[in-house]
């Protein structure tokens, strides 16, 4: 890890799906942007808005992504975790327009607020999530399923161009 990162992927926080693994080695990396954005540079709240809007937009890219995946295998706890999302994306929100609106806002504290939501999102829901999925493979459940999501690539997001790609829903 650098002085410029707030967090980096490490294997156990895989939950056994690639994509989903994949998108979030994406939000810990939107998080090291936003840390980044904050460490003083003269241009700090300029970077920050810019990269805070590709990562709201990230983010609800990769929620769709769980949701389409848990409502496509039934999984049982869609609507707890549908909330978790709800909630996030709401607070995220809200952080930013306090911060738009010029109210006393500490971005450094919200880079950190947003690496421990993810960090412990991750590890929770996403690993029962992983679990379920992992368990209904074992017992033959998946039936061949295939999920395909829009795939953003690294060139893809600095241009802010959609991905014309798929990429398919695997279970390890």
């Amino acid at each position: 890890m650098t002085d410029k990162e707030i967090v980096e992927w490490h294997n156990s926080y895989s939950v056994g799906i690639p994509l989903i693994d994949d998108q979030h080695k994406e939000l810990i990396n939107l998080t090291n942007k936003l840390y980044e954005s904050t460490l003083g540079n003269k241009d700090s709240k300029v970077i920050f808005m810019r990269t805070i809007r590709g990562a709201v937009d990230y983010v609800g890219y990769h929620f769709s992504t769980e949701e389409m995946v848990m409502q496509r295998v039934q999984y049982p706890e869609l609507a707890i975790h549908r909330k978790e999302h709800n909630d996030f994306v709401r607070e995220v929100l809200k952080e930013v327009e306090e911060f738009k609106s010029g109210k006393k806002y500490t971005p450094n504290a919200f880079v950190r607020y947003l690496k421990d939501w993810v960090l412990s999102h991750i590890a929770v829901s996403d690993k029962r999530l992983g679990d379920y999925l992992l368990k209904l493979k074992k017992e033959g459940g998946l039936g061949g399923i295939t999920i395909k999501v829009k795939q953003i690539t690294k060139e893809e997001e600095d241009a802010d161009i959609t991905a014309n790609s798929a990429k398919r829903f695997v279970v390890k």
